[in-house]
C-alpha cells in the first residue's frame, strides 16, 4: 500500500516500512560490492606495485573527472528548481518567513561551528609531496578581495559553466531562479520550469549511473590512500580533518539545535524521543526526502505538530535545510584551501561560511551533492582535489551522520514554528471547524 493509503500507521511502522522498501536483494549487493572493492583496495595498496599503482592512480583520476563533470550542471538545475518552487509554493506568509528565518540561522550556525573548530583545531596539512608539492603561485598571493569579487561576476552567462567557476555559476543560478519565482504564472514559466526540472532528472539518471559504479571508484582511492599510509605520513594530518567534521556535526545536533529548541520554550528530549523513528531510517536511509513520510508522522503523531505546519515546512526544509553540508563544505573547502599553501584569514573564513550557507541551499536532493559542490568548488579556484579522493571512502559516514543531523534540524524547525504560531493556527483550526458545522447546517 502507498503512503497515503495507511493514513493510520503510526511512525514506527512507517520507518519500518519504509526501511523494508528498501530492495534486500539489492542492498546485500551493494554492500558486498562496496565490501569487496574496499578489500581489494587494501590489498592493492599494501602491494606497493608500480603497474598496480598506476592503475588505481588511472581510475581515482576517471572518478574525479567524472565528479567534475556532473557537479556543475547538476548544482546548478538543483538551485534554481529550489528557488523557483519555494517561490511558487510560499503562499502562507508568516510560515514562510518563520521557515527561511530559523532554516537559514540553523545553517548559518552549522557553518560557524566548523569554522570555530577548524580555526580552534587546526588540522594539520597533509604532506606537499603527496599533493605534487603545488604551491600557492605570487599571482594567488597578491590576489586582493576585490578581485575576488570581480572573478565570480560575470561578464557572459555561458563563461562560468564552460571555466568551472562554481560561485560564478550558483550567483547566475540564484538570479534566475528568483526570476522565475517572481515571474507571473503563466504557460511561457511553467514551459521553462518543467524543461529545467527534466534535464534535472536526466542529469540524476547520470548520477545513479556514476554512484552504480562508484565502488570501483572507492577501490582505486583506497588503494592510493594505503599506499600513503604505508609512508606513515599522512594518518595524523587527515585525521584531525575527519575529528573536525565529526565534531562539527555532532555539536550542531547535541547541543546547537537543542539550544535553539530550548529558546522557544520546547523541551529538545521529548522532540528527540518523538522524532526518533525518523532519525533511525535518515541514518540508515542516508536521504533527507526518502525519510519525509517518517518525518511528518513523527512530527504529527508524536510530537503533535500542527499538520498545517508539518505538511508545509517540512518539504520546504527537506529541500533547503542542509546543517551537515554547510559544515562539511566549509571545512573541507578550508582544508583542501590550506593544503594548497592559501592563507586562510579570519575574512576568508566568513567569507566561506556564506558561500557555504548558499552552496548547501542549492544542493538539495543531490546524491552525494555536499561531495560533488565541494570538488567542484576547488576545482574551479585551481586547488589541487587529491585530498577529495581520500575522503571519499568515508565519505559514507559522514553522509549518514549528516542526513541525520538534516533531517534533525528539520523536525526541531517544524517544531519552533508550531510553537511560535500556535496561537493563530488553534484560531484557523477554530475557524476552519466552524465553518464545517456551518457547511454541514445548510446542507442539512
Amino acid at each position: 500500500m502507498t503512503e497515503q493509503n495507511q493514513p493510520h500507521l503510526d511512525p514506527d511502522t512507517r520507518a519500518r516500512t519504509t526501511l523494508a522498501q528498501l530492495p534486500k536483494k539489492r542492498r546485500l549487493f551493494t554492500i558486498g560490492f562496496y565490501g569487496l572493492c574496499l578489500i581489494l583496495g587494501v590489498v592493492f595498496g599494501l602491494l606497493n606495485n608500480a603497474s598496480v599503482n598506476a592503475l588505481m592512480d588511472f581510475i581515482a583520476t576517471i572518478f574525479t573527472r567524472l565528479f567534475s563533470f556532473i557537479a556543475v550542471p547538476i548544482i546548478a538545475l538543483a538551485l534554481i528548481s529550489t528557488l523557483a518552487k519555494l517561490g511558487k509554493d510560499s503562499s502562507s506568509g508568516k510560515l514562510f518567513v518563520r521557515t527561511i528565518i530559523y532554516t537559514l540561522s540553523t545553517t548559518i550556525a552549522a557553518a560557524a561551528i566548523g569554522a570555530v573548530l577548524f580555526w580552534v583545531i587546526a588540522p594539520a596539512n597533509v604532506p606537499s609531496e603527496l599533493l605534487g608539492g603545488v604551491e600557492v603561485t605570487a599571482t594567488q598571493q597578491s590576489t586582493s578581495y576585490f578581485d575576488h569579487i570581480l572573478a565570480v561576476v560575470p561578464n557572459n552567462i555561458l563563461q562560468p559553466f564552460v571555466s568551472g567557476n562554481v560561485l560564478s555559476v550558483l550567483l547566475i543560478s540564484a538570479a534566475v531562479g528568483i526570476a522565475l519565482a517572481l515571474m507571473p504564472k503563466n504557460e511561457r514559466r511553467e514551459a521553462v520550469l518543467n524543461t529545467i526540472l527534466g534535464l534535472q532528472d536526466v542529469l540524476f539518471v547520470m548520477i545513479r549511473w556514476i554512484l552504480a559504479i562508484l565502488p570501483i571508484g572507492i577501490m582505486g582511492f583506497t588503494a592510493k590512500l594505503v599506499t600513503e599510509l604505508g609512508h606513515g605520513i599522512i594518518l595524523g594530518s587527515i585525521a584531525t580533518y575527519f575529528v573536525v567534521v565529526l565534531a562539527s556535526n555532532f555539536i550542531q545536533m547535541l547541543i546547537v539545535l537543542p539550544g535553539f529548541l530550548v529558546s522557544r520554550g520546547l523541551n529538545p528530549l521529548r522532540v528527540a524521543k518523538g522524532m526518533f523513528p525518523a532519525l533511525v531510517v535518515a541514518f540508515f536511509s542516508k536521504s533527507s526526502a526518502g525519510t519525509l513520510p517518517v518525518t511528518m508522522a513523527s512530527a504529527e503523531d508524536n510530537c503533535k505538530v500542527n499538520p498545517k505546519v508539518s505538511r508545509f515546512v517540512l518539504p520546504i526544509c527537506t529541500t533547503i535545510n542542509m546543517n551537515g553540508c554547510a559544515a562539511f563544505i566549509l571545512i573541507t573547502s578550508l582544508y583542501l584551501m590550506q593544503n594548497a599553501g592559501i592563507e586562510i584569514t579570519l575574512g576568508t573564513t566568513i567569507a566561506w561560511i556564506l558561500i557555504a550557507t548558499i552552496a548547501a541551499v542549492g544542493n538539495a536532493g543531490v546524491p552525494m551533492g555536499c561531495y560533488f559542490l565541494t570538488l567542484s568548488l576547488m576545482s574551479s579556484m585551481h586547488v589541487p582535489v587529491l585530498l577529495m579522493g581520500i575522503i571519499l571512502p568515508v565519505y559514507a559516514i559522514i553522509d549518514m551522520i549528516e542526513t541525520c543531523e538534516n533531517v534533525w534540524s528539520d523536525a526541531s524547525v517544524a517544531n519552533m514554528v508550531n510553537q511560535d504560531l500556535k496561537d493563530d493556527l488553534a484560531a484557523l483550526d477554530a475557524a476552519d471547524a466552524n465553518a464545517a458545522e456551518a457547511k454541514q447546517a445548510v446542507q442539512a
